[in-house]
């Protein structure tokens, strides 16, 4: 033990020395592989022909050239048809009717640049394959393509362009908005934007298959409830997803890329954030994923590459962290703020700028019983063919706390001191400096598709 503990401090005691001298260097600094050229299939946002000829709303047979005179005339269970273009704004307050153009884009309604374009006030309202355009400027009164306030309403292959915010879906329950694209205003500059779907205090809605772009955040949730958001794609916006204040949710098959951050999930807990992909989110907060005071939550299975910090946690407690590719970002997973109680395994940190740092004073330790995760810098020895390292392994110890503190000490970051304080921390327990211990490192990647994110890649 005590040539160990020599070891270690003699190693350390150089690495310090040569990190002196890398101050006053040029960086050498190893970039992690970039994504820029990714793509996700999106779909043509402006691109579109509009009507070009005056609208006519039918219900019954009875021709209005008017929607909210059509709308006014429908009893329940009726039919509103649209054709051509409207100039107005509409408000629905007669349940069970259904409001659709009878193909997409096949009717547009303009709002004028004021107030909310379409309210939907009564329940079981459908509104369909409608352009929805040009509302009001006014965040401070929600101005909106759509407000919801009626449950049981269903939103499907909507077109919302020019507009403050898309969907305001308010404290109702049983909404669907499915296939529909919401794009905002480029000229109006992102603080002053609103939300694409906005869920104020909603419970048991479904956003699915929706397309969001040029807002503030794509789909913001406050003091909403049992939202299942499934297959949506976002980008070009501050956050992809932002939860705030919002318990017992669920993500799943998302892709956000091109943003400052993917998903943001902050003060909330129970939450599940499954199969989803962010890419590229590397604006000035530049987060795949960021856990901000987020409890018993779940984060298991997504693909995070390209982005500034792969995975962020701040003060988030009692998360697991599972099966996830974390691949070419500036850093990995970065811990921070008291964060505790973690369980994070399956895990591939892959070709990351930084594998992995944490902000704390004390040994953070990952699977001392189960399986660890797989580190592409490890040195692994699978002496019994098990599929696990026999070493242990230190993402995050001295000298990369060294290096993250000290940028300029990277350009020794394949020197036989760093090595050496490497090798030690990983192989003598002794002597415990604060970071990150995986005690049983994957073999093998467990993401055989990491490879697909690059063009030409040579095996």
């Amino acid at each position: 033990m005590r040539d160990g503990t020599f070891a270690v401090a003699a190693a350390v005691v150089l690495v310090c020395s040569l990190a002196g001298a890398a101050v006053a260097a040029t960086s050498g600094s190893a970039e992690s592989e970039r994504v820029d050229d990714w793509q996700a299939d999106v779909p043509a946002v402006h691109d579109v022909d509009e009507p070009g000829f005056d609208g006519v709303a039918t219900v019954d047979d009875e021709p209005f050239d008017s929607v909210q005179a059509a709308v006014d005339a429908a009893d329940r269970g009726d039919t509103v048809r649209l054709e051509g273009r409207f100039d107005e704004r509409v408000v629905v307050d007669t349940p069970d009717v259904t409001i659709a153009a009878i193909e997409r884009d096949g009717a547009l309604i303009d709002g004028g640049g004021e107030g909310t374009v379409v309210g939907i006030q009564a329940e079981n309202v459908t509104l369909e394959n409608v352009w929805i355009r040009n509302s009001g400027l006014e965040r401070s009164d929600t101005d909106s393509g759509v407000v919801v306030n009626g449950s049981n309403a269903t939103l499907s292959s909507l077109r919302l362009t020019e507009i403050q915010f898309g969907i305001w879906i308010g404290s109702v329950a049983d909404v669907t908005v499915e296939d529909s694209i919401v794009a905002g205003r480029e000229d109006v500059p992102l603080a002053e934007r609103g939300n694409g779907i906005h869920l104020w205090e909603a419970t048991d809605a479904e956003v699915r298959n929706n397309s969001v772009t040029t807002v503030r955040d794509g789909i913001y949730y406050q003091w909403a409830e049992g939202i299942v958001a499934e297959g949506n794609t976002m980008w070009d916006m501050r956050y992809g997803v932002h939860y705030m204040y919002s318990d017992d949710n669920r993500l799943e098959d998302n892709v956000a890329f091109d943003n400052d951050v993917g998903f943001a999930l902050m003060v909330s807990k129970r939450l599940t954030l499954e199969n989803n992909t962010a890419v590229t989110n590397d604006g000035t907060s530049g987060h795949g994923v960021l856990l901000k005071d987020v409890e018993d939550s779940e984060v298991v299975g997504n693909d995070l590459v390209g982005n500034g910090n792969g995975l962020y946690v701040h003060n988030s407690q009692d998360n697991r962290l599972a099966s996830n590719l974390v691949l070419a970002n500036d850093v990995g997973v970065h811990i921070t703020g008291g964060s505790n109680g973690e369980t994070v395994s399956g895990n591939s940190f892959i070709r990351n700028g930084e594998a992995a740092f944490a902000e704390t004073k004390s040994q953070t330790s990952w699977n001392g019983t189960d399986r660890g995760n797989y580190w592409s810098a490890a040195r692994v020895a699978d002496l019994d063919d098990d599929g696990i390292s026999e070493n242990r392994h230190r993402p995050a110890g001295t000298v990369e706390r060294l290096v993250h503190e000290k940028p300029q000490a990277a350009v020794f970051a394949q020197s036989p001191a760093f090595d050496a304080v490497k090798l030690a921390e990983s192989s003598f327990p002794v002597l415990e400096t604060p970071g990150i211990v995986d005690h049983r490192p994957l073999a093998d990647s467990p993401h055989d598709h990491w490879r697909s994110y690059y063009e030409n890649h040579d095996n």
